[in-house]
């Protein structure tokens, strides 16, 4: 299945698409695509819905984020090799682990805002693992069990607040408002196919700059699922975002990065595309 949630920002309700395309009102089935209603359970009877009566939504309402009231945005740094060698960085023995605040959330083609500040913002196309039922101290070959399913995330990035400014801290670089894009779809396991074979690409004003596989991801979703569930309880509805490919801006020869009026375009195989605009800071 391919959830999604749309309408005005604050105020989504949750959708899904049929067999056509066709974007289909959720909101007399269940509350929201959220952590209540994720569950194994909750998805199966999903997927016994005649999608034909249900209320077709129309295709040019705005889509939201593909998950509502997320309780934790976790992600991944340096997990592709040829990433962490663009970036100068060596291979981590371990997942570096940091931190998007929930408020930089938004939905894929919303407009990214460039902080008045900022003169490095970067981005990262990136595959997210949403958690369907609560995970703590789970096994790797336990750890899917406790998937939903999949989603594109844009991660975002201000390098010099990342790794200048004060020394630098990634939670800083990282959590700007509208800097986590997230969709268009949530992807349920059963229809993603093989998640570690999935083609992800990303543009800026029509140039590709990222064009990689999840295949050479260092540690896979199951591996990072059992992993964090050693320090935290990963709740349903929580998303942890995997890592990128090389491309990123601050990779380039010389170095990249957006400003206002730029367009960024970005997919991963089966789990949709996005699209957004860099606008100022007002």
């Amino acid at each position: 299945m391919k959830l999604l949630r749309v309408g005005a920002n604050g105020a989504e309700k949750p959708a899904i698409l049929d067999e056509n395309g066709e974007i289909r009102d959720l909101s007399y089935i269940v509350e929201d695509i959220s952590g209540a209603h994720l569950s194994k359970e909750s998805l199966t009877k999903l997927t016994e819905l005649d999608l034909s009566t249900l209320p077709l939504i129309d295709e040019d309402t705005r889509i939201g984020a593909c998950v509502g009231n997320v309780g934790k945005f976790v992600c991944i740094g340096l997990n592709y090799a040829d990433h962490a060698e663009e970036a100068n960085m060596p291979i981590p023995q371990e997942p570096i682990v940091f931190n998007k605040w929930t408020s930089a959330i938004c939905g894929p083609n919303d407009d990214i805002v460039k902080p008045s500040s900022s003169t490095k913002m970067d981005w990262e196309v990136e595959l997210g693992i949403v958690i369907g039922a609560d995970a703590k101290n789970v096994s790797e070959s336990d750890a899917l069990d406790h998937v939903a399913g999949y989603c594109l995330i844009n991660d975002v990035s201000e390098r010099n607040f990342q790794l200048e400014i004060s020394g630098g801290q990634w939670d800083k670089g990282k959590g700007c408002d509208t800097f986590g894009p997230t969709g268009p779809w949530l992807v349920t396991k059963d229809e993603v196919g093989d998640v570690l074979d999935l083609d992800m690409n990303l543009s800026v004003n029509g140039r590709t700059f990222q064009n990689g596989n999840t295949k050479t991801m260092i540690f896979k979703p199951a591996f990072l699922v059992a992993y964090l569930s050693k320090f935290m309880t990963l709740n349903a509805g929580d998303i942890i975002s995997t890592g990128t490919p090389p491309g990123v801006g601050m990779g380039q020869s010389p170095e990249v990065f957006l400003n206002v009026g730029d367009k960024i375009s970005l997919s991963i195989q089966a789990l949709g595309s996005q699209t957004q605009t860099i606008v100022a800071e007002v």
